[in-house]
């Protein structure tokens, strides 16, 4: 199966959505039992479905006011890449972080009986930076 370029927007659409009302079965339901996922360059692979929602457990508990924008998507083949940006606030300090970056979502064949085809393989270059307090939050540290 080749992907469309609306295959890509619904794709990122849905992780926006997940993302950012830090909803980790959101996220989830983008991923194969056996995902590979890796949230940086640096950062230990984290392999199967209960290590990625752990990391996005963490994420939702850890950020609020998040943002997120794909700036462009492109589709080759079963892949989906594209550059993005985003924002959030740490809830420990109301610190308010800027991440830019490019990912890429590597997708399975559709299921037998139907449906949208899996995140097999996820890889993410982010460059964070904190840009201040967020005075809309209080936080809980």
């Amino acid at each position: 199966m080749t992907l469309t370029p609306g295959d890509g927007q619904d794709l990122l659409a849905r992780f926006k959505k997940g993302w950012e009302q830090r909803k980790p079965d959101l996220i989830m339901d983008l991923f194969a039992a056996d995902a590979d996922y890796r949230a940086s360059p640096f950062a230990e692979p984290l392999s199967g479905a209960n290590a990625i929602r752990a990391l996005w457990n963490e994420m939702a508990a850890q950020q609020a006011n998040v943002e997120f924008d794909a700036e462009r998507v492109w589709v080759s083949g079963q892949a989906v890449l594209a550059s993005f940006h985003g924002a959030y606030t740490r809830r420990v300090d109301a610190a308010r972080v800027r991440v830019r970056g490019f990912m890429t979502f590597e997708l399975g064949d559709a299921p037998a009986g139907g449906g949208r085809p899996l995140v097999r393989r996820f890889r993410q270059w982010p460059l964070e930076r904190e840009v201040g307090r967020d005075a809309t939050f209080t936080p809980e540290g």
